[in-house]
């Protein structure tokens, strides 16, 4: 037997085995890396899709917190793991943003990742202290253009996906405002509360609480249209023609991650989608469950990658 005919029989003996394998996943515990915090609205929406995939899937769904650097360490974490189903990644819309932040550094998902699944439409949202002088987004613009770099707003750090959405808002206005970053979204809405900075734009998630404990005004939502959820609430694209700043999470994975286990994590969360008690809790947070597939997600990736690559050019960011 030649070298080229054993290699053949061992190719055709490994074959089965491989595909095998992809049918039995998962067939020990996945890790869910979260680029953010503990405790944090992706968080709280990660350890709830865990626990139904734990349930579907007969494997524990581990939450591995890997916070810091605009959610890059996160995210090199999976780009770097075996695509072997192991490691996925669940993230905000900050995985297109990485790119424009850390460049250079192989993490852009068009290229670096496989598309799994979008999960939610998270509304950004403009509040300010209820207390304070500002009742609508048109105050807002008004005192920006009056007193250029005064008026401040917080986010959860240099580079977040809510650190893009006060610049682009900025642009957009025609406004100049300066950025305040904190360590974390909770800390920024601390802030405001305690009247250090005068905005904080914010997933619906993170400010609902605040809102329906009156202790700040909802102003706008940066969404094309009004949130069904939040029919009294401008989107701010009625007062600023154009400015959308899509918060979304979505589930990723390594490059190379086979097509079987795409599917069979896809339909498995596309099957959750209906869920009265999912739908329940994330409606209460503002958020509407989409879990659509990969093709959904890479169409999302290839226009809001290089969308933040503008803006981040012409605001002159850079990441932590």
């Amino acid at each position: 037997m030649t070298v080229l005919d054993r290699r053949s029989l061992l190719a055709a003996a490994l074959l089965p085995a491989a595909a095998r394998a992809e049918e039995a996943w998962p067939a020990r515990p996945v890790r869910l890396v979260i680029p953010f915090g503990a405790g944090g609205p992706i968080d709280t929406i990660g350890r709830m899709l865990a626990e139904q995939l734990r349930e579907r899937l007969g494997q524990p769904f581990v939450i591995d917190n890997r916070p810091g650097a605009g959610g890059s360490i996160g995210i090199r974490a999976v780009v770097q793991a075996p695509p072997d189903g192991s490691a996925l990644l669940l993230t905000s819309a900050s995985l297109a943003s990485v790119p424009a932040l850390y460049p250079g550094q192989g993490l852009d998902p068009r290229s670096a990742m496989t598309p799994v699944s979008l999960v939610a439409d998270v509304p950004t949202a403009m509040v300010v202290r209820a207390d304070g002088p500002f009742a609508s987004v048109q105050d807002v613009i008004a005192a920006a253009r009056a007193r250029p770099n005064t008026l401040t707003y917080g986010s959860g750090g240099a580079g977040s996906s809510n650190h893009l959405s006060g610049a682009l808002f900025a642009g957009a206005a025609g406004v100049r405002l300066e950025h305040i970053s904190y360590r974390g979204a909770a800390p920024a809405m601390i802030a405001l509360l305690a009247g250090e900075i005068d905005m904080v734009f914010a997933s619906t998630v993170e400010t609902l609480p605040h809102v329906r404990a009156g202790r700040v005004r909802l102003l706008g939502v940066a969404t094309a249209e009004r949130v069904a959820s939040l029919p009294d609430t401008p989107a701010i694209a009625e007062i600023v023609p154009g400015y959308v700043a899509l918060n979304w999470y979505a589930i990723a994975a390594p490059r190379g991650l086979p097509a079987p286990i795409v599917a069979k994590l896809a339909e498995t969360l596309a099957a959750l989608r209906d869920l009265p008690e999912l739908r329940a809790r994330f409606a209460a947070a503002g958020t509407e469950p989409l879990l659509t597939g990969p093709e959904a997600l890479a169409r999302l990736l290839e226009s809001d990658v290089p969308k933040w690559q503008r803006v981040v050019a012409e605001a002159g960011i850079r990441g932590e």
